[in-house]
């Protein structure tokens, strides 16, 4: 028990937020249909539990051969804001690659066998669906493409576990494909993105200085980062809006500007941080939990945190007012 809690501990299942609700909500989704499976529709959503938990692992098997993740630390003595270092249990000796890439290949192994009960029920759409997924999953920092070295890492996650899944998870549990799963996968998919984009732009000078091209570093200007997000999160909102206009989604599905407020305060966090990054911020009811504040002010990554908690609350809760409307209209 101890290994399994040691390698899903660094396995990051604090990002699983990230995979887990789009995979709820389709399933939620694709409960309406008649053909609708729950044991096939949990085996698509437990599958694609354990291909993130692979793919963050292969994330650090990849960057940690690429170039020691000590690299953190030696921004931060230089001066750079940096957030605290990435594959701790490596540097420290704990455990080793070999048995970092046995980890990796443990949850992608689950992953699989989930897929293939689902490829024997619903056949080759899910096939090539998992395919796809796994190809850009181990391309976002493993070679040749390393997608993630390209300035292409968040769209890559937004599309993998937003289209990508919640059709796959659709699919999966009723054997067919919907339009309205679109029109919800694209902003879901866009707010994953957010994650990640919000993420990086706050790692901007470290990742500069360590040669990761993030879509951040891309694009050089704070102020062109501070347009793209705005873009990003009125692109979310504006999918819903054109889903009930064209009639693949109902009324309800308004209701998800609900959330508006928690991207607005998002925008104006990251606003801040772009102008003013040494001004401190206090959690507020409307940003959404915040887990232990106390904790994370003792390690001084408030700075961080209330970012990218703020952009993972949004997503979440966004995903459970659709939720919300799918199972009670």
């Amino acid at each position: 028990m101890n290994i399994i809690r040691f390698w899903f501990r660094n396995a990051r299942p604090t990002a699983l937020p990230q995979s887990l609700l789009p995979a709820v909500l389709a399933l939620c989704m694709a409960s309406r249909e008649t053909g609708f499976s729950i044991y096939l529709g949990l085996s698509a959503v437990l599958g694609v539990v354990a291909g993130h938990l692979g793919m963050n692992l292969f994330d650090d098997y990849f960057d940690y051969k690429v170039k020691s993740s000590e690299f953190r630390d030696t921004m931060s003595r230089k001066g750079f804001r940096a957030r605290i270092a990435k594959c701790r249990y490596l540097t420290s000796g704990e455990t080793g690659l070999k048995q970092l890439l046995v980890a990796c290949l443990t949850f992608c192994a689950i992953a699989v066998a989930f897929g293939f009960v689902i490829w024997w029920h619903r056949g080759n759409v899910i096939f090539y669906l998992a395919l796809i997924t796994g190809f850009l999953g181990v391309s976002y920092s493993g070679a040749p493409l390393r997608l993630s070295y390209r300035g292409l890492g968040e769209i890559l996650i937004g599309l993998m576990f937003g289209p990508l899944s919640m059709i796959g998870v659709y699919y999966s549990a009723c054997g067919i494909f919907d339009w309205s799963v679109v029109f919800v996968s694209v902003p879901v998919g866009l707010l994953v993105a957010n994650i990640v984009y919000t993420h990086a732009i706050m790692d901007f000078e470290p990742d500069r200085e360590a040669g990761k091209m993030t879509f951040a570093v891309l694009l050089k200007d704070k102020n062109r980062m501070l347009i793209c997000l705005l873009l990003l999160l009125a692109t979310a909102f504006g999918c819903i809006v054109g889903g009930v206009i064209a009639g693949y989604l109902s009324a309800y599905y308004l209701l998800t500007l609900l959330t508006l407020p928690m991207a607005v305060s998002l925008f104006c966090l990251m606003v801040a941080f772009v102008r003013e990054p040494e001004r401190r911020f206090s959690p507020r009811w409307w940003m959404g939990p915040m887990g232990d504040w106390k904790r994370i002010q003792a390690f001084e990554l408030e700075w961080f945190m209330i970012r990218w908690l703020s952009a993972r609350n949004l997503l979440s809760f966004f995903c459970l007012i659709i939720i919300i409307v799918t199972l009670a209209v």
